[in-house]
């Protein structure tokens, strides 16, 4: 499937910015079976500074610098992206989930899809025992790895509840977790905690998701959304591979990836410092639009 992609993000201040420091992260980026033909980040008022490097999860992170005085602040991305993603491996065939964790215990490596960056607690996902006694009635003793982080999956859409008012952008998992709500974001990280105490890695995954209308309705301009799920190491033969609780589903080609990382921290699409004494407006639309299959 091929998509066009279109990410507006608009900050409206209260009282004028003198000047704005960004770190962005919307350039798509090439990895599992996405190819990226264009992408491209727009910005007015334009920046000063502008540069571009890739951190160590391989994410293309863009550092901007605008010090004429504005109130509107507009970040237009775009791209065409072609995803074709194999099917995932049969979940029976995976290794055991205690014979993964001793391996990515036992790694050395520190390249950029090591295991070994997703093992322990980061800035925001720490490892609490309550989600920890949550995975374990996914993970009993023996069961493939991939086999019981779908199960793991599924049970946080069951028995969570979709809330956009009941969390937010700094929630910690485990006040999300107390809640039994929230948003991808916090489905995203109580899964990674859940696996993370069990000594098995996981990361995080932002990027966007296409909505499909309800039959016969039409399809609305700025409906899609940016979107977040986990990725589970399943050992060395089948590498990572992506769930997405929110859904229930897994990762396939209706997912678009823009970044990786240990959790929110590691992938946030915008953030930044301004020098200003009013508060600010936030306005996001985002666009996933089908070109060809």
């Amino acid at each position: 499937m091929i998509y066009d992609v279109s990410h507006r993000t608009r900050y409206r201040y209260e009282a004028p910015v003198a000047a704005n420091t960004c770190t962005l992260r919307l350039l798509l980026r090439s990895i599992d079976g996405q190819s990226v033909a264009e992408s491209r980040i727009d910005v007015a008022p334009a920046p000063i500074e502008w540069n571009e490097r890739p951190d160590i999860f391989g994410n293309r992170v863009v550092r901007m610098r605008i010090e004429t005085p504005h109130r509107e602040l507009v970040i237009q991305s775009t791209a065409r992206v072609e995803v074709h993603r194999p099917a995932p491996p049969a979940p029976g065939l995976t290794p055991s989930w205690e014979s993964v964790a001793r391996d990515a215990a036992a790694s050395t490596s520190l390249a950029a899809d090591s295991p070994a960056f997703a093992l322990y607690a980061s800035r925001l996902v720490g490892i609490f025992e309550a989600a920890t006694r949550y995975a374990r009635q996914s993970f009993f003793p023996g069961r493939p790895i991939y086999e019981a982080a779908i199960d793991l999956s599924a049970r946080i859409n069951a028995d969570f509840t979709y809330d956009v008012k009941a969390t937010g952008v700094t929630t910690s998992p485990a006040d999300a977790f107390a809640k039994r709500s929230g948003v991808c974001q916090d489905f995203a990280h109580i899964m990674i905690a859940a696996l993370r105490g069990l000594g098995l890695p996981a990361l995080y995954v932002s990027g966007y998701i296409r909505t499909v209308p309800p039959p016969g309705k039409a399809r609305l301009t700025g409906a899609d959304a940016s979107h977040a799920w986990a990725s589970v190491w399943c050992g060395q033969e089948f590498g990572w591979l992506g769930l997405d609780p929110t859904n229930a589903v897994a990762v396939g080609d209706d997912h678009i990836v823009i970044a990786v990382g240990r959790d929110y921290s590691d992938a946030a699409p915008v953030e930044g410092v301004i020098l200003s004494s009013g508060g600010q407006k936030l306005d996001v639309a985002v666009d996933v639009v089908p070109v060809r299959a």
